[in-house]
């Protein structure tokens, strides 16, 4: 434990603000092939999730990052309007937040702590801040990174260096990383600096599990948790 005080707080979204949901790429998908070719819709619809596969292996095995455009590349598919309003409703009930994730940023902020989000994600930035707009979160962010807008993804340095400057703080072991995986958060999160803590209930799939698992500063079960506890770690500290 470092005698440094956390002066921001860094989060992951998916299984972390937002609750886990376990996806069937191709029923998330066939709706949305279904409006670009009805005919070919089921072949489609698995060339589109074979590509967004293969970007996840990539960001696994190589921390290079993805966007929606280039799936939609990878799959020769031709998104129209139509199409990716019906992908964004398809996955809409899968981005909700969790019920003490307001709260909890609130609570950190009137420490006076600074608080971002880096998520590995293929969407744009427009759609993350559609979706914190939504639920009350954009006010609440000093910074987010979102990693369809840069060259990397978790655990590679640079992402989680792009997040901290993201919130104006300089020093990694001044920031804390919260997550729900143990390689892409917490390892990574470590391996620059930072401190972190892991969130355990997603159920990560196997093809999406790293080949190190972290061993986390701390683990909480709510993120209600956190505030105590980072007031305990700043409190040691003072």
């Amino acid at each position: 434990m470092t005698n440094v005080k956390i002066e921001a707080v860094l989060f992951d979204w998916g299984g972390t603000l937002a609750t886990w949901h376990t996806i069937d790429l191709l029923a998330a998908w066939r709706p949305v092939a279904a409006l670009l070719d009805e005919a070919r819709a089921d072949e489609l619809a698995a060339r589109l999730v074979t590509a967004e596969n293969a970007v996840w292996r990539r960001s696994r095995d190589e921390h290079r990052s993805s966007t929606f455009e280039e799936v939609c590349l990878l799959a020769d598919a031709v998104m129209t309007p139509a199409a990716l309003a019906e992908y964004e409703r398809q996955w809409d009930p899968h981005t909700e937040l969790e019920p003490d994730a307001i709260d909890t940023l609130r609570a950190i902020r009137a420490e006076g702590l600074k608080v971002g989000v880096l998520s590995n994600t293929i969407w744009s930035r427009r759609r993350h801040e559609d979706i914190f707009a939504r639920d009350g979160v954009l006010e609440l962010l000093d910074g987010a990174v979102y990693t369809s807008e840069i060259p990397y993804t978790k655990p590679h340095p640079e992402a989680f260096l792009a997040a901290m400057r993201a919130v104006g703080v300089s020093e990694p072991s001044r920031c804390l990383f919260v997550g729900d995986r143990l390689f892409d958060d917490v390892w990574g999160a470590q391996n620059v600096g930072m401190r972190a803590v892991h969130i355990p209930h997603s159920a990560i799939p196997v093809e999406q599990v790293g080949h190190t698992e972290g061993t986390p500063d701390a683990t909480v079960q709510r993120l209600s948790e956190l505030p105590p506890l980072i007031d305990s770690w700043n409190t040691a500290a003072a």
